[in-house]
């Protein structure tokens, strides 16, 4: 009789199991892991259906934003390009390449960074300069850098000396030029930008300035007024 009773129950609650294994998948009872069990595939910043709306088991980071996916960086953490300036380069292939770019760079005489914040970012690109490139090309932008100055390293030009555009100084930053090698990966688009045109204003305009009011200077007894410095430039 005993037998009977354990079989029979045994019976019924196997019946139990199957009957609810085969029941309606759609809304079970507890999903421990909602976003495997129903499946959806999000596109980045996309607002979703809020595919669990219907289940008990929510996503609480898409619910709180209205069901929206993309979610807001963690807090303290570094925008790898807050400027928003996207380089459009590709890197040459060959030196026909390397110096058609150079050439075409020269004709480059403004950054894509915007002109109101013009004095922050010669004040960033001069720290930038200072930390990444015054050990060859001195403090002044004279090539009389410490590590010029001691001996292990040489032939590094003066910039006021050079044919140079904020344009051309940026291409060589991201492509390098004779010993020189790239610092894109050192420097992001919009930082060698703020360098380019800490460069160009502070070594090279002032010259460009001073040159024509040379050359169309006044007799000698005569007081010539000093040069007007050119305009700091920047931006489209």
């Amino acid at each position: 009789m005993k037998n009977s009773i354990l079989k029979i129950t045994a019976i019924f609650g196997l019946t139990t199991v199957l009957l609810n294994s085969c029941g309606p998948k759609d809304n079970p009872p507890l999903v421990y892991f909602p976003d495997m069990y129903f499946p959806v595939a999000y596109d980045p910043l996309m607002k979703a259906k809020d595919a669990y709306s219907d289940h008990e088991n929510e996503i609480p980071a898409f619910v709180e934003r209205d069901g929206a996916t993309g979610l807001y960086p963690v807090e303290g953490s570094v925008s790898r390009n807050k400027d928003g300036v996207i380089s459009e380069e590709t890197l040459p292939k060959n030196m026909d390449e390397y110096n058609a770019g150079y050439d075409a760079s020269k004709a480059i005489t403004a950054s894509p960074l915007k002109a109101e914040n013009l004095e922050k970012d010669l004040a960033r690109g001069k720290s930038l300069y200072e930390h990444t490139c015054s050990a060859c090309h001195g403090v002044n932008g004279d090539g009389q850098g410490p590590i010029v100055q001691s001996g292990a390293y040489s032939g590094v030009p003066k910039y006021a000396d050079r044919e140079i555009t904020i344009g051309s100084i940026h291409y060589v930053l991201t492509n390098g030029r004779n010993a020189m090698g790239s610092y894109a990966g050192q420097l992001n688009v919009g930082d060698r930008w703020r360098v380019a045109l800490y460069v160009y204003n502070t070594f090279k305009a002032p010259t460009m300035s001073a040159a024509p009011a040379a050359a169309n200077a006044a007799p000698a007894n005569t007081a010539a007024a000093p040069a007007k410095t050119e305009d700091k430039t920047n931006a489209k």
